[in-house]
Order: structure tokens, then sequence, then C-alpha cells
């Protein structure tokens, strides 16, 4: 490991805050992504994971990063990786978020941890995130950030997670340029995968513009509540494999008791991501 692990130990506990309303316009632009049920109002539940259409802060673009990205070393510790990705997240529902209202969001590091991998070195970042209204949380989340060496050339892929056997409801997902875009365009993410070919396979080695990481949890979350009964209390996801461009995959759930199991397939039916969601 490098002689900066002290360094960006040193993050942990750092915090920042922000505020935001609601507003009813971006949820209900992120129907025409998911178009499941009558258009939202004001006053209306948010559904989970939509919270990642609210509280951007853009830097200005000379303090992007070469991914996009704003350039790390502000709140997030200044990592000497140059790939980052969104590994996974926990997320607690003790409220209720609602459209229309302002919402404070507090953030903290809470974990900085590096190691190595098959692939190189690696440095996990993990950030809680509290919602609150009048001082009280109404989500709590846990985003789990994934810093890694670029790819060295002909390094062998991974070998891919098969996924599981048994589920009791499925659908297909038909991803398009277009959906690519609006969710960017909705969350404010500048991440280059998700939109400059050359960037993703001439720097960053993957084959295709990759699907965003947070749609495939949210579409996940939304599969999940659909089709099971209560309120959601809790939802977690956990990153395995990229999808890419547009290529259909699948969704699928297995449902015990008030647990859900939800998880995505590539097109060639190997384990994307992997999320478990309860129920009261």
């Amino acid at each position: 490991m490098t002689n900066t692990a002290p360094a960006l130990e040193s993050w942990v506990g750092r915090t920042e805050t922000a505020k935001d309303t609601l507003d009813l316009r971006p949820a209900r632009l992120m129907q025409s992504i998911l178009p499941h049920g009558a258009p939202l109002q004001t006053g209306d539940v948010l559904p989970p994971l939509w919270n990642w259409l609210y509280f951007h802060q853009p830097a200005p673009l000379d303090q992007l990063g070469r991914d996009g990205h704003p350039k790390k070393g502000g709140f997030l510790p200044p990592v000497d990786l140059p790939r980052r990705m969104w590994a996974g997240g926990r997320f607690e529902f003790p409220g209720d978020l609602r459209i229309g209202e302002a919402v404070q969001k507090r953030s903290e590091i809470l974990k900085v941890a590096q190691k190595e991998g098959r692939s190189g070195r690696l440095c996990f970042v993990t950030v809680e995130h509290r919602y609150l209204q009048g001082g009280k949380t109404l989500w709590r989340e846990e985003h789990d950030i994934v810093y890694r060496e670029d790819p060295a050339p002909g390094q062998p892929k991974p070998a891919p997670a098969p996924a599981p056997e048994v589920f009791t409801e499925h659908e297909v997902v038909q991803p398009s340029i277009v959906m690519l875009f609006r969710y960017s365009a909705l969350t404010f993410n500048g991440h280059r995968i998700h939109y400059d070919r050359p960037y993703c396979r001439e720097v960053e080695g993957y084959p295709d513009l990759v699907f965003h990481g947070p749609l495939t949890a949210t579409f996940l979350a939304d599969f999940a509540r659909r089709k099971s009964e209560g309120r959601m209390e809790s939802f977690s996801f956990r990153a395995v494999s990229p999808l890419f461009d547009t290529a259909d995959f699948g969704i699928y759930l297995s449902r015990s008791g008030g647990l859900t199991e939800a998880w995505a397939c590539t097109p060639e039916g190997h384990l994307a991501m992997k999320a478990e969601a309860r129920f009261s």
C-alpha cells in the first residue's frame, strides 16, 4: 500500500450539510424513466432512492477531474486512484420524505479502507447521509464508493458471478441512450462512463457505455415495492458486475416473509447487482 493511508484516514469524520426542496418537477421527470403509477403530486411520499434527484452541488468545469466528477480532496478524500464506481449502499426509512417539502442532508465520512485486490490497489470510502426535517432523521443512507487503478493491458476479466436460479417475479428492462441521458441529467451526474464511448473504451477499459448502478438499484427498489405488501423499511444493494449500453437485462424477485431479495442479471445471465428489501 502507499504511504498516503494516514492522510486518507484523517478524512473519517468529515461532515457537510446541504439543503434542498423536493420539487415536484424532477420526480415527474423521473416518471418518464419509471412510468409505473399515476403522476406524482405535491405531498406524495418520495419513492425509495429518488433522493438522488436532489441536493446537487455542481462544481465549476475547471474543478472537475478527468472522469467528469469533481476533483477529489474536498469533502471526499484525495484518493490517488483514477477510477471510481458506486459499489453499493444501504437505506433505512424510519419516516417519509414528501414531495414539495424542504429537507436537510447531513453527510459524514464513516470509513476509508485501502486494500490490495486481484486487479491491483483498491480504496473503499463509505459515506453516511441523513435526510432530516426538524432535526429528525427520516431517511438514512450509507453509500459505498470504490476507487481503483486503470486496467493493465491484457488484464484478464474476473469470472462472472452466478445468479440465483429460483425467483417468483421477473421483468425485462429495456435501456436506451435517451434513458441514460435522462438519468444523468436528472441526477446531475457528469461521469463520462455513461455517455463518452471513447473514454469508456480507451481510458477506463470498458467495452461500452456503463449503465448507471444507482439506476439499476432504483429499478430493483421500484420492482420490490410494486410486488410486495406493506411499507419498505430498509433497502440494501451491492454491485457485482457492470451492465452496458442499451442491452436488455432482467430483474428478478424472491420473497420470503418480510424479506424480498431482488437482483439484476446481465444479458448473458450473470449476476450484475443484488439487493434486499424489508417491509412491515
